[in-house]
């Protein structure tokens, strides 16, 4: 008899071609699996057409782990290299990224996501794809899907000298430290291009500049022109165009604002990005990632119309973050599926144009740690950016943050070109910010009108509720003896108005200035958040009507147990404290004439606590009535 043929099935396919069980079946319909063999809902493979796949696309035998017979694919936590992760770890397939921006065929794309949404990622794969090398970097997309949509983009695969640009580790605290390091970025770029010192096509100029950039003694002005530079030189020696890539652009802009450097940043990032993508005959195409989209500074102005993709638009939606059946492979690969409810709970809920999306950094990190709810995503940032934004609350901006965070949706309009210095100027920069970041997502669909866009926006998850309740609300949480958010809650809890009296004139002391304290909406807004913590306890709701006009700020208790509460806010000018004493009775006597508890008895809360809070400049007095 001959030789018999062994067959092996998809998951063993799966591990050893190291790619899904999904895209494995795929391969089988496709017929790139010689003589697989369909039994009803699994294929039968030949393993000779698994060994035969492997070779042509340079797939290592993975080693089986002793301990483990599936010897699963490792996680790929905090690295971005294309090449690594596609070849060694478990990884997500978004190079379909590669096929549309081709058919799109835009001068210049800006991609805008939240951090830790796979932005770098996709930017070191669009360079490996792209990029002109002398190793054959084909080997890393031939069991990819852009490799199965045909010679059109096959033929463009190593075509390309690239330029990659990361601003993602320039964080520094003084504008001359973040110049030095963006000089050391463009140095150790110009140093990745080494043809360019050897090359017989530039002329003398062109090698002395680049003795420039390697000794480091460039201007400020000469750097604003480096990348407009590099181009022209790199094309020259290659005889082609040139692919731009410049990663997380925005995070110097946003460094520059929280440390007092704005205008420097924003005037060199303007002049450095234009020279390279702005009417430049050597440019293939650009493709920038960032946080927000900065145009009204005219940062981007006149940048061949570069087209803009933010977290509401429907196009390449599905290519940053993971959709639900990317998580669903991901659980089943690792033999998690039961945890699919915990992961939906904790890290899915965000809307990129009508796609649903998973947070990829939690959801890797949740699966790595062996099925752990925890919020990952907190712990890649310190938040500073919303805390800014917090302290410029307003009593409605407040109550807002009330809303989501108790779970609510809210209607918001929406500012897509963020401008930092603005970011606290109204309703609609603060929430749009919140979009934009990741700490907010679209409800539903976006409507655009003629006053503009407008969306009902919410949490996404559990992980961002906890964000809320914690990291975001830290700005208020004084890290002194006592702590003061502590005090506050407890006042509030014992009804006690002394000590809450005591609680706010410390927070005023050491978080305000005089001129701060200029009208009751300040003071109210401020308080809202003061008592945002109390949200697993109650709902919040502030400036509702009830009785004979509209209470202030009312606190309902989830458990019918603790106490409703009622607050009434009276302001006076620093001239008239000598008469917060008797406005704060007066705050709490209109608590009662006006009837602001019926809301509360009507839902069975007859235990109602009544506040009436006085303030003037730093000074305030508290009336409390149970």
């Amino acid at each position: 008899m001959g030789n018999q043929t062994e067959f092996i099935g998809t998951a063993e396919a799966a591990r050893l071609l190291q790619m899904t069980g999904r895209r494995v079946v795929g391969l089988c319909g496709e017929g790139k699996l010689p003589g697989a063999i369909r039994s009803g809902r699994k294929w039968k493979i030949p393993v000779e057409s698994v060994k035969k796949f492997m070779d042509n696309a340079g797939i290592k035998v993975l080693e089986k782990n002793e301990d483990d017979e599936h010897s699963l694919l490792p996680f790929a936590i905090g690295n971005t290299s294309y090449i690594e992760i596609s070849s060694k770890c478990y990884y997500v397939d978004k190079t379909l990224l590669i096929r549309d921006l081709i058919d799109d065929h835009n001068m210049v794309t800006l991609f805008t996501r939240p951090r830790r949404f796979g932005k770098t990622l996709a930017i070191n794969m669009i360079k490996t794809f792209f990029e002109k090398t002398n190793d054959d970097t084909a080997k890393y997309f031939i069991n990819k899907k852009i490799w199965q949509c045909g010679e059109k983009y096959r033929s463009l695969q190593g075509f390309y000298p690239v330029i990659m640009l990361t601003f993602k580790d320039v964080k520094y605290n003084t504008w001359e430290e973040s110049l030095e390091a963006i000089g050391l970025l463009v140095k150790d770029e110009f140093k990745r291009h080494p043809e360019l010192s050897e090359s017989r096509i530039l002329d003398a100029d062109a090698k002395n500049y680049i003795g420039r950039v390697e000794k480091g003694i460039l201007s400020s002005v000469e750097l604003q022109r480096s990348l407009l530079n590099l181009t022209h030189m790199l094309s020259a020696h290659h005889g082609t165009k040139v692919v731009i890539l410049i990663d997380e652009y925005d995070t110097p802009i946003q460094q520059g604002y929280s440390r007092g450097f704005y205008n420097e940043i924003i005037s060199f990032m303007r002049n450095f990005l234009s020279g390279g993508l702005k009417d430049n005959t050597n440019l293939a195409f650009g493709v920038l990632t960032g946080i927000m989209r900065i145009s009204k500074e005219n940062l981007f102005s006149g940048l061949n119309n570069p087209i803009v993709n933010t977290v509401i638009d429907e196009k390449y939606s599905e290519y940053f973050g993971f959709t639900e059946e990317e998580v669903r492979e991901m659980a089943l690969y690792y033999h998690r599926t039961s945890a699919m409810d915990e992961m939906r709970s904790w890290y899915d809920g965000y809307r990129f144009g009508n796609t649903e999306i998973y947070n990829p950094w939690s959801v890797t990190n949740y699966l790595a740690s062996g099925g752990q709810a925890k919020p990952y995503w907190a712990n890649t940032s310190d938040n500073e950016i919303i805390r800014d934004i917090l302290t410029g609350l307003t009593p409605e901006i407040a109550e807002d943050l009330a809303k989501v965070v108790q779970g609510e949706e809210i209607y918001a309009s929406l500012d897509m070109e963020v401008v930092y210095p603005r970011m606290t100027d109204g309703n609609d920069t603060i929430f749009s910010f919140l979009l934009l970041a990741g700490y907010l997502t679209p409800a539903g669909i976006t409507e655009e009108t003629e006053s503009g866009t407008f969306a009902f926006l919410r949490l996404p998850n559990a992980e961002i509720r906890r964000i809320y309740n914690t990291e975001i609300l830290s700005w208020i949480r004084m890290q002194q003896s006592g702590n003061i958010i502590s005090e506050i809650e407890k006042s509030v809890y014992l009804n006690d108005a002394k000590r809450l009296q005591e609680s706010l004139r410390k927070y005023m002391i050491r978080s305000i200035s005089f001129f701060d304290g200029a009208t009751e909406g300040f003071y109210h807004g401020m308080v809202l958040g003061l008592v945002a913590s109390l949200s697993s306890k109650y709902y919040i709701r502030s400036n509702r009507e009830a009785g004979e006009g509209r209470y202030d700020l009312q606190l309902e208790p989830k458990d019918k147990k603790l106490p409703g509460i009622l607050m009434e806010f009276k302001t006076v000018s620093s001239s008239g404290k000598d008469k917060l004493a008797e406005l704060a009775e007066d705050a709490l006597a209109q608590t009662k004439e006006r009837n602001y508890g019926i809301d509360l008895e009507e839902r069975g809360i007859n235990d109602i606590v009544r506040y009436g809070i006085a303030f003037s400049g730093k000074y305030v007095e508290v009336r409390v009535e149970r």
